[in-house]
Order: C-alpha cells, then structure tokens, then sequence
C-alpha cells in the first residue's frame, strides 16, 4: 500500500498548515503519505508532529528547517510538496519543488506581485510540473450553484457583478496583528483576501480580468486613526501587558493552549509575535477598498471589502440580458487557528434569489454541507488527497486561475498608489 501512496511533504507550519497535514494524518491515510515538515521554526514544527502524534495517531515524522529544503526533496523523495509558508516566500518554494521534479500545492495567494507571479509562471512552463492552488470557496455548495446557474444561462449573458464583502471586528482585525499587516509580506488584503473574491468571479463568469482601478486607504486600524478617536494609550502587543486589558481587540496567547504552542513558545526561535496590538505603529495595508474591474467578456465588477465591520459575510449581485441573481452570506467569524477548524468561514444563513427580468423572483434551494468555508472545504480536501469524483464545474485551480485571481489584486495595489488604471497584460506575460 505505502508503495502506491503519494508522499507529501509540507512548508510552513502556521496557522493554515493543518488543514492539509490533519487531513493526510486521518481521512487520506489510504491513498496519501505525510513524510516530512520544513519551517524556519524548530519549535513549531515539534509542535505540529505532537498534533500529529496526540490528535490524529499518526507517527511523527522528519523535520527541516528551511535553509535544508534541497535536502527534504533529496532524501525524502516527496512527489508533491505542499506551501503553507508566509505569502512572500510562496514563489520561492513553488519554483524550487517544481525544479527538483515536484508537484506543487499552495495555498492562496499564490504569491504577492507580479514579478514573482512571473517568475512562477515561467518555471512552471520550463518544468512541465503541475500546481494547485486551493481555492476552497470554489467548492462551497451555494458559490458552485451560482456557477451552475450562470453555465445553464438563467440570467442571460452577464454584463455585470457587484460583489461587497464585509470582515468583521474579530476576523477583519486578525489581520491587522499578524505578519499580513506588513504588505511586503501578503500583498495587503486585495491579494491576501481578495484573492478568494476576484477567483470566485472569473470561475462564475467565465473570463479574467483586462484591466482595473482601485481606491483604498487604512482608515480604522493603525496608531494614527485611533489618536484622532481619541486613544491615549497604546501598546505593542497584548500577552501579559495590563494596557491591553481595556482593549476588546487584544488577543492573549497565554489564553488559548493552541495559540500559546504555536505561536508564543516559539517566539525566540524567530521573534515573530503573534498577537501585535491593531492599533500599532508599521501598518501600511489598506482596511477599506474599493475596486472597479473590466473584464475580456465586456462584463464589470464593483468590488468593496471592509475590514472592521459588525458583521462577517458578503452581498453579491449579478445582472445579466435575461435577469439577476442576489446572494447575502452571513459566515462564522474566526481568529485564525484559535479554535475548531470546522467554523472557520461556516456558514449562519445564506439566501440564493433569481429575479428574471419577465417573471417571478424565486428562491433557490442549495443542500446544506457541513465544514469550513461553507462546506467548501472538505469537498476541496477529497479532490486534493482522495478520489476526485467527475466536475462538470471545473473547480480545481491551477498557477493560470492563481495568477488571474491574484494579478486583480496586484493591478489594484498598482492603482491606489498611481492613481491610474492598470491593464493586467502590463504586469506579467502568461
């Protein structure tokens, strides 16, 4: 059996990381092998094989730091190595799996700017190995039946998407104490984020993005906007600091035994703090954006994301020759890795409409899925590590549907700073 199993090796220990690595350790032991971690955090990887061990009965397995990846490949002999790491190192591990013979999983956003989407691009065509970029949302029962919906030409030809997604105080703010707030290193939420939103409109509608202008500023989180509110206090991280108490966007790690083993005990490997105050100096990604896109097939996109809102979901219109589709999603909100996995993005209630042009408004009924992200993402895991049954909806991503989604993103990035429209052909060459 083990000789037919596919060996995995991962990167990146953090939060994301057991999505993938619990689900080879249970559900995919069968067909699938976990043979090695690789991070540049000692700590972190011991506390991932003690998952490994007391969660999911899996034996603990090899660990790399991360200037010994060459060696992982080489001695392992992983066939598809699976990139959980920090956005901005993305491209490195992609591109050097792929040169030594790998096949590649990565996480979204595949990476965070042009040029080393480019760089992705052309190893990919130089190397001929595959990628898979895990776009859950693609497989959340109601995202693929408004698919269906549109294949089946219920509203007509689209000409256009309002898409409003709202982050609330909770989720929206965890970006803001992590590595994300730093655009260096995720490309801000337009990439980070977004990049769910602007892949589940290309895989709705069917084309990609031709060119895109952006506004967006940090008006919420960030020491400066709290002074103008009137804050006098502030502090540079939460754990075991009495200024945070009157914060209700402090996050203790020494509170959540999860958190605390991740991340605080393994501060002093890599000086990395989890839990930095969101109201902190060194913020420089937006938290409310607004994007206008044109796409090949002529349709339009009007785009807007708010990260401090109260609550978590997002309203979506589509008009087309023959009518609209509405949907209004109200998600689970969740702080990264500080609880089950299952409700990270787990729907509360959702509502489908179709208003024909000539006709009655109806409701359309979508089976309920248990699961995060709607119930994408056990769906997504089953294509990824078990038996992919037939999809007429094509959900699985590759490199080309991680750079589409990602270089809208890019582009408006571009824009906010020009203040000027940017063609997506003037940033990479596919």
């Amino acid at each position: 059996m083990s000789t037919k199993r596919k060996r995995y090796v991962l990167v990146g220990t953090g939060g994301r990381a057991e999505f993938f690595y619990g689900a080879i350790a249970a559900r995919f032991r069968e067909n699938s092998e976990l043979v090695a971690f690789c991070d540049i955090n000692q700590t972190r990887m011991n506390y991932a094989n003690k998952l490994l061990r007391d969660k999911y009965s899996h034996p603990e397995i090899a660990t790399y730091t991360a200037d010994r990846f060459d060696d992982m490949i080489a001695a392992e002999k992983p066939d598809i190595v699976i990139v959980t790491s920090v956005d901005r190192t993305h491209h490195r591990y992609i591109i050097r799996a792929m040169e030594l013979g790998c096949d590649v999983i990565t996480e979204k956003p595949m990476t965070v700017d042009a040029e080393k989407c480019q760089a992705i691009l052309d190893a990919a065509k130089e190397t001929g190995r595959n990628i898979r970029v895990t776009f859950n949302y693609r497989y959340a029962p109601h995202h693929t039946k408004l698919r269906e919906l549109i294949m089946n030409d219920t509203i007509g030809k689209v000409t256009s998407v309002h898409f409003e997604w709202l982050l609330n105080t909770r989720h929206g703010a965890d970006y803001f104490r992590r590595w994300h707030r730093d655009k260096r290193n995720s490309g801000g939420l337009l990439v980070h984020k977004s990049t769910h939103h602007f892949d589940l409109v290309n895989f709705w509608i069917g084309s990609q993005p031709e060119s895109v202008f952006a506004f967006g500023d940090l008006m919420f989180y960030g020491r400066e906007n709290a002074e103008e509110r009137g804050v006098t206090q502030f502090y540079n991280r939460a754990t075991g600091n009495p200024l945070a108490k009157e914060d209700p966007f402090a996050l203790y790690l020494d509170d959540n035994a999860h958190l605390k083993a991740m991340y605080l005990d393994a501060e002093p490997e890599d000086g990395y703090q989890r839990d930095q105050s969101v109201f902190g100096d060194g913020i420089n990604i937006e938290d409310t954006m607004g994007v206008l896109v044109k796409y090949r097939n002529k349709a339009i996109l009007t785009y807007s994301l708010v990260a401090y809102q109260p609550w978590e979901g997002y309203r979506i219109a589509i008009n087309g020759t023959k009518g609209r589709i509405e949907m209004t999603t109200v998600e689970q909100s969740y702080v990264n890795s500080g609880g089950d996995k299952k409700l990270e993005g787990a729907l509360k209630g959702k509502s489908l409409q179709v208003l024909p042009m000539f006709g009655a408004p109806y409701e359309v009924q979508v089976e309920e899925k248990e699961g995060g992200h709607g119930g994408g993402d056990p769906v997504l895991l089953n294509d990824l590590f078990g038996e992919p049954e037939p999809d007429p909806f094509e959900r699985a991503a590759d490199h080309i549907d991680g750079a589409r989604s990602i270089l809208t993103g890019i582009a408006a990035n571009r824009a906010i700073a020009t203040g000027l429209p940017v063609h997506i052909d003037s940033l990479v060459r596919f």
